[in-house]
C-alpha cells in the first residue's frame, strides 16, 4: 500500500460514555469519510472504540455502530483498567493492522477536525504527530492552573512530556512496534511516546467544551496522573530526598557544634517549644521521604509480577463470526 493511502484507526478509549457516544460517532465518521474522500487514507480505514470496562450501555452502542458501518468496531476490557490502559490496548490491537493510528478522547472536546493536518505531517515525514492545546480560554483559572502548573511539574521533575499535550496523537505503526517493547505496567503514555523518539511535531488545535456526559478526570486524578507520571519516569524525587537528607546531615552537624560550645560555655538552657518543632519537623520530613520511597517500592512490585496490562475480552467482529 502506497503512503498517501495508509490505513488510518483511530483509536477512542471509552468509560460510561453512553450519553456521548452517539453524538461524537458520528462525528469521527464523518471526519474519516472526508480523509478517504480527498484520498488521505485508505478506504478501509477504521474507527476502534476501546470499551474500558463501562457500566452502562456504552459497549451496546458499540456493538450497535459497528453493525451500521463497517468502518466501526470495538473491543472491549475483560473490566475497568483505566484510561492509559484503554489507549494502549488499542494501539496496540492496531500495531499490525494499521499504518497509523491517532488516539482521542470520546467526549469531542478535543478537535476532531485536527485529524486532517495530523495525517499530512505523517506524510511529511514524521512518525509521531501530537495534538496540543493552543489555548486555555474556555477553561476557569483554577483548571487552567492547575493544568498548566501539571505540565510544568512533570517536566521540573524529568518526565519529557509536550506541553498542553494529554492523549491526542497521531503514531505510526513503526513506532508501535518499537513501543510494543517498552513493557511497563505502571503507564504514562505522554511520557513514554516521546521516549521512542523518531522524528515527531506538533499540530495545535482550540479545545471544546464537553458535548455530553461528566468528565472523568477531575482534579484528585490529575493529580494522581502527575504522581503516577513522575515516579514511573524520573527518580529526581529520590535524588531530592537524598540531597536533602546531605543538608539536614550538614545543619546537625553544625548544631551539634552549636550544642558542645553552649555546653562549654555554661548556656545550657533549653526550650520545650523549640525541641518540639524541631521533632515535629523532622519527623514529618521522614514521613514524606518514607512515602516516596515506599510509592517506587510498590511500582517495583507491580513490574516485577509481569501481570497483563489488559485483557481483551469482546471484539465486534468476533460477534460477527
Amino acid at each position: 500500500m502506497s503512503k498517501s493511502l495508509s490505513r488510518l484507526w483511530i483509536i477512542i478509549p471509552c468509560y460510561n460514555e453512553e450519553n456521548v457516544l452517539p453524538i461524537t460517532s458520528e462525528l469521527f465518521l464523518n471526519e474519516l469519510n472526508d480523509l478517504i474522500d480527498k484520498k488521505k487514507i485508505a478506504e478501509d480505514s477504521r474507527i476502534l472504540f476501546v470499551n474500558d470496562g463501562s457500566k452502562d450501555k456504552t459497549w451496546n452502542i458499540i456493538c450497535d455502530l459497528a453493525k451500521i458501518d463497517p468502518h466501526y468496531i470495538g473491543i472491549s476490557q475483560s473490566r475497568n483498567r483505566g484510561h492509559q490502559n484503554a489507549v494502549l490496548a488499542g494501539m496496540m490491537e492496531a500495531k499490525e493492522k494499521a499504518d497509523i493510528t491517532i488516539s482521542i478522547d470520546c467526549d469531542g472536546q478535543d478537535d476532531i477536525a485536527a485529524m486532517e493536518a495530523m495525517v499530512d505531517e505523517y506524510h511529511n515525514g514524521n512518525e509521531v504527530v501530537y495534538g496540543v492545546r493552543s489555548t486555555r480560554k474556555t477553561d476557569t483559572f483554577f483548571k487552567r492552573f492547575t493544568a498548566e502548573s501539571f505540565y510544568k511539574l512533570l517536566n521540573a521533575m524529568g518526565a519529557e512530556v509536550v506541553f498542553n499535550h494529554a492523549d491526542y496523537r497521531l503514531v505510526s505503526s513503526k513506532v508501535l512496534k518499537e513501543f510494543a517493547e517498552f513493557q511497563e505496567v505502571n503507564l504514562f503514555l505522554r511520557g513514554l511516546i516521546p521516549l521512542v523518539g523518531f522524528k515527531s511535531t506538533s499540530v495545535y488545535y482550540e479545545r471544546h467544551e464537553r458535548i455530553a456526559g461528566e468528565s472523568h478526570y477531575p482534579l484528585s486524578k490529575m493529580l494522581g496522573l502527575a504522581f503516577d507520571g513522575i515516579t514511573s519516569l524520573s527518580v529526581r524525587p529520590i535524588q531530592m530526598i537524598t540531597m536533602f537528607g546531605c543538608f539536614v546531615a550538614f545543619m546537625s552537624f553544625l548544631g551539634i557544634i552549636w550544642a558542645i560550645i553552649d555546653v562549654i560555655l555554661g548556656k545550657t538552657v533549653q526550650g520545650w517549644a523549640s525541641m518540639t518543632c524541631i521533632i515535629c519537623f523532622f519527623s514529618g520530613i521522614q514521613l514524606i521521604s518514607l512515602g516516596i520511597i515506599g510509592n517506587y517500592i510498590g511500582k517495583i512490585y507491580m513490574e516485577v509480577k509481569h501481570r497483563p496490562r489488559y485483557i481483551i475480552s469482546e471484539r465486534t467482529w468476533e460477534n460477527e463470526e
